[in-house]
This record gives C-alpha cells, structure tokens and sequence, in this order.
C-alpha cells in the first residue's frame, strides 16, 4: 500500500488510491470541505501517486523514489502550484492563464501533468472562466485538482465538469495519533484538541503549536455565549476584541502552513517561508491591519462561532454527550435553555453566508456588526 499521508476520510482516500492504482484520475477533482480539514493533503497524495515512479501501483506514492522526492521538495516539474496572491488573496486570470499554458504541453519526466490549485474559491469570476476551457477541453495526461472552502464561490459550470469529494470532520482520536506522532502533543491533549478544532487537523496543529491560540479560541466562545444575554450597545461593543481575538487564530493558522510543513513535507505551502504566526504578529503590532488581515481576522471569528452555534443548537434540543467542545459543556447547557434552537439554526445559515460575502471582500466590521445583532437573545434578555 503506498505511503498516504492523508489521515481519516477513508472514502476519499480510497477513490485516490483507486485512481493511482488503475492509472485513469479525473481530468478535473474538486475537493470541497473546511478549512485545515485535509483537502492539501489529499490533493498532494494524488500528486504524489500519479508522478512517483515505483513499478508496483500498490505501492505508489513511495516516498523514496527521484519523483517523490522532487514533489516533497517542491520541484518536481510537472507537479503545478496555484495559490492566491496580492493583497486581496486571489487566484487571477493571468494565473490560470499562465497554467493552462503549462498543461498543454507533454509531461517532461512522468505520466501525467498535476496541477492543484489551493483556495479555489479564490478564483475570481475571469479566472473561473478561463479555467473553464482546460475543463472543458482538458489536454491528455492532465490531472487538475481544486480544493476549496466553499464550493457555492465557484461557478456552477466550473463544478459541474468536475468529480467531487466532500472532505467532513476526522475523528479526534485519529488527529490525537497524528498530533502524538508529530510530539505536538499527548493522546490526551491531542484529543481535547481534536475537539477544540472540530475536527480538522490542520486548526488542530495549529492550536497546538500556538498555546496562545487555544486561550484565543476559549475566549471567543466564552465571549459570544456571555453575548447571548447582553443588549444591542454590549453587542456592538464586543467587535473589537472579537477581532483581537480572530488576528490571534489567523496568525496561528498562518503558522499551520508552516507546521505542516515540517511534518508533512508538503510543497504547497513551502514556497511561502517566514509567513508564521510570529512574522504576521511582528507586522500588525506595528501598524494598522490590512483589509486583507483584518477579514482573514473576521473569517476566523466566524469559524469559531459556527462551532459554538452548532453546539448551542444542539444543547437547546436537549443533547450534551453530542458536544465537541467539552470544557463549555456546563455553560452551553445553561445557554441552550433559554434560547430557541430554531433561532440558532437559521443563524448558522446566517453565518455560512457572511463567510462567502467575507471572501468576496465584504467589510469585516460591517459583517461581524450584522452577526452580532442577528446572534440569538437568551428568553430573560429579550
């Protein structure tokens, strides 16, 4: 069996393998699921099977041929890299353009050409549009792999030519294995991680190499359930240190990249050295945040509410064993009994939408503005 660094999504990873071993991927794969879920990854792993050179296809990736060895360094000519760039984080025409260029031409030292294109919901509408002729017309011995947040950013002929995986939470006892593999942590901090991160392993190792991440997270969830009984003026109050606390997770995250790196040897994310938690700390101490950072700030404030308000929901119907964020269990219960769980179930919807209008460069006070004034009231402060 090849040497798959993907942890958890069992279905996914045996449709990669299944892909590796009879040689016939995709022309195009989108992988759709949180962020730090596992999408890179995976996406790597098919990279990594499609170009390695073991004579066996069981075996591939192998992790030690000239070929694997090229990908984990980043290297590899005929493995292509697409992230967003430039102040506003996208994926611009010029870019596809540019790839499309690349994969018209024969592969130079393996079977196929693989390109994965990171935060394809970055793509922009002209972008999108010029990745829709390679889709449509895809040259021969071409894999194209798009992993994205969010698949409703995407144009629904773009996903329409597309296999599609959805990527869900792994089991926190399999990122425990991982974190524990990597000496990030313990079996048992692992798990309380695991939960902390719902479930993705990219947060999960972000929040284990960022002490200050976790006290982040804490105070977020404890500051929106107190909101819950606070009025309008309390509310709009709060969005400061809301964002406060969403630079410290961004700056974590950014970090992630870095981690997983080092552990996972992935090529994505090397190219972008001394972008860690520290440097992005060095440069907003010293200035006003970008719009930019001041939405991937907000973007992260809305991850963690989502967490709650899916465990608020659930503890307003009666439910605790179901919670994922156990050191909160107490303090959900109390908050789940004087809210109407349908309240919070649309408010999760809410959310869903503000993080799209977040990546179509919304203004991130005016987002979390709206979320604080829409975020469900408690019975006795209504």
């Amino acid at each position: 069996m090849g040497d798959f660094r993907t942890r958890g999504h069992r279905a996914a990873l045996a449709f990669v393998e299944r892909s590796i071993q009879t040689g016939r991927p995709p022309h195009a794969l989108l992988l759709v699921g949180p962020d730090g879920v596992g999408k890179t990854t995976l996406a790597m792993d098919l990279a990594s099977g499609l170009l390695c050179l073991d004579p066996d296809p069981a075996a591939r990736p192998c992790r030690a041929c000239a070929a694997c060895r090229k990908i984990d360094h980043g290297n590899h000519p005929d493995l292509h890299l697409l992230e967003p760039e430039g102040a506003g984080q996208q994926i611009r025409v010029g870019q596809v353009q540019a790839l499309a260029a690349d994969l018209s031409l024969l592969p130079l030292e393996g079977r196929f050409r693989v390109a994965v294109i990171e935060h394809a919901n970055r793509l922009n509408p002209d972008a999108q549009n010029a990745l829709l002729k390679t889709l449509e017309e895809p040259p021969a011995r071409v894999c194209l792999i798009l992993a994205a947040d969010d698949a409703a950013a995407l144009l629904p002929t773009v996903v329409s030519r597309c296999a599609r995986l959805r990527l869900g939470p792994v089991a926190a006892a399999t990122i425990a294995e991982l974190l524990d593999a990597a000496n990030l942590a313990d079996r048992s901090r692992g798990t309380a991680l695991a939960r902390l991160a719902g479930g993705r392993p990219g947060a999960a190792i972000a929040l284990a190499r960022r002490p200050e991440a976790v006290l982040a997270q804490a105070r977020l969830s404890r500051t929106l359930l107190d909101l819950l009984a606070a009025d309008r003026r309390r509310r709009l109050g709060s969005q400061a240190e809301l964002i406060a606390d969403g630079a410290v997770l961004a700056a974590a995250a950014t970090g992630t990249t870095e981690d997983i790196e080092s552990t996972a040897e992935s090529p994505v994310r090397a190219r972008r050295g001394g972008r860690g938690a520290a440097a992005a700390a060095d440069r907003t101490s010293s200035r006003r945040p970008s719009p930019a950072e001041r939405r991937s700030a907000a973007a992260q404030v809305v991850s963690v509410w989502r967490d709650v308000a899916r465990d608020l929901a659930v503890a307003a119907r009666g439910g605790s064993r179901e919670l994922r964020q156990h050191e909160l269990i107490d303090d959900l219960v109390r908050a789940g009994a004087t809210v109407d769980p349908d309240d919070v179930v649309r408010f999760l919807a809410r959310l869903d939408a503000v993080a799209r209008a977040l990546d179509a460069y919304a203004n991130p006070e005016l987002a979390l503005d709206a979320l604080l004034l829409d975020w469900p009231r408690a019975r006795q402060a209504a």
